[in-house]
Order: structure tokens, then C-alpha cells, then sequence
């Protein structure tokens, strides 16, 4: 008797958890957690686009509808990927944070 080949992983990252302080993904066999101070675009998202997370390659999670895209080793070393990111207005001086 022969098994039947395995169909492809559907579920190969997931949200499965949201707190008031982030919030957690099940990637394959691992959970990795998000804290917002640490991930701070992702705050004030609404739940069904926080959800909707793809893996497009081994090492790279997208966002489409928040356009947010990280690499899984800046969620398991956050330290090591300081964030720098600054948000400029169109008049000099009037940087926003």
C-alpha cells in the first residue's frame, strides 16, 4: 500500500495571538512574538490586515494591505535590526516621528 502525497502547507504563517502589547506568529513549528514597542507600525492596524500575512520566501514576511514587509531574523533579533526609520515632511524642519 502506498500513501498519497501530502498536499502543500496552507498554513505556513499564521496570527495566532493579539494583545495589547503585539502579537504573535506561528511560523512552521516556531512561534515568534511581536511586541509593538518593537514593531510599532503595527499598533493601530485593524485585526483582519494584520492577519493577512504571507511568507514569500523562507526568511521574508509581507504585509500586502499594510505594504509591510520584515525579515524572520529581525523578529528573532530585534536588537541586531535597530529601527531607524524616520517619516520627513515636505518642509525642511518639520520632521514627524
Amino acid at each position: 500500500m502506498k500513501s498519497a502525497k501530502l498536499g502543500k502547507n496552507t498554513s505556513e504563517v499564521e496570527v495566532t495571538n493579539v494583545s495589547t502589547h503585539g502579537f504573535w506568529l506561528l511560523l512552521d513549528e516556531e512561534e515568534l512574538f511581536l511586541p509593538f514597542d518593537q514593531f510599532p507600525w503595527f499598533r493601530n492596524v485593524p485585526i483582519d490586515e494584520l492577519l493577512k500575512v504571507t511568507l514569500q520566501h523562507p526568511n521574508h514576511l509581507y504585509w500586502p494591505k499594510l505594504d509591510i514587509d520584515l525579515s524572520v531574523e529581525s523578529i528573532r533579533h530585534p536588537e541586531d535590526f535597530p529601527l531607524v526609520s524616520k517619516v520627513f515632511s515636505t518642509k525642511p524642519g518639520k520632521e514627524k516621528f
